[in-house]
């Protein structure tokens, strides 16, 4: 079977928000439970700043970054070497880990699950690699869910996009509500589910959403898979990227992002 594609690639706009995203505002949910000299794999780790502040928080405990895209892989290895965090960064696969079973004491994943055609397989096998007492943690976000002000047609139009293409890629942009139903699924007895939300809606935050989501919707590999599948041209997008700029502009501008979130204890 081919590998699941990743819906936003890896454009400076789609990296931008990665690197923005930190154990706190992405991994609340999880903090309580980290102990120093843990061990933890964190899939799908993209540019790593989760995974670096992740392990400051379980240091001297080893912890590995594992992701599809060697480029990100070696801008996480450099962040950390910058930062002074000893992290391993690796290039792999989310279905078929290297980790031995019952070896590690964390596996965290943060907007992974929404991109893979099988997430039930991928619990499985993050569950196989935990160890007795440890911890499956996942957060993704839900797209149906979320909500912004004002109301704008070409955003309602941003979001029927995004859902056609992250399907068409065999994904399930509306993750953060099956997160629960998947993790039952897998077989995980002791489920914790939660959720956690994003909020855009100071001035510097709807500049910072407004822009790079303009930038994804036109230039982005999202933007050219839409062109590609004959879901839009590149008219409508760059009416749709427009719209982005005039929401970030405006003073009452608001933008919910919802995300649902499990633990799993093994």
């Amino acid at each position: 079977m081919a590998p699941d594609p990743y819906t936003h690639g890896h454009h400076d706009s789609v990296l931008r928000s990665h690197r923005w995203r930190t154990a706190e505002n992405s991994a609340g949910y999880l903090l309580p439970l980290l102990r120093a000299g843990m061990s933890l794999l964190d899939v799908g780790c993209g540019p790593g700043t989760i995974t670096v502040d992740l392990a400051g928080l379980v240091a001297p405990g080893n912890v590995v970054g594992l992701d599809a895209s060697a480029d990100v892989i070696a801008a996480a290895r450099s962040d950390a070497l910058d930062r002074g965090v000893a992290a391993t960064f690796q290039v792999g696969d989310a279905y078929a880990l290297d980790s031995a079973a019952a070896s590690v004491d964390v596996v965290h994943a943060h907007q992974v699950l929404q991109h893979l055609s099988d997430p039930v397989a991928a619990l499985r096998e993050w569950g196989r690699v935990c160890r007795p007492g440890g911890v499956v943690a996942a957060r993704d976000a839900d797209y149906a869910a979320m909500c912004w002000y004002p109301a704008n047609p070409l955003l309602d139009r941003w979001l029927v996009l995004y859902d056609s293409a992250a399907r068409l890629n065999r994904g399930e942009p509306n993750a953060g509500r099956r997160l629960l139903a998947w993790a039952n699924a897998a077989g995980f007895a002791d489920v914790t589910p939660s959720g956690s939300v994003w909020c855009y809606s100071t001035p510097a935050d709807r500049s910072w959403w407004g822009d790079l989501w303009a930038d994804r919707i036109t230039v982005s590999a999202l933007a050219k898979q839409l062109v590609a599948a004959g879901l839009s041209d590149d008219a409508e997008l760059a009416a749709v990227g427009a719209a982005w700029r005039e929401w970030a502009a405006h003073p009452d501008g608001w933008f919910l992002v919802p995300h649902g979130e499990i633990l799993c204890r093994v």
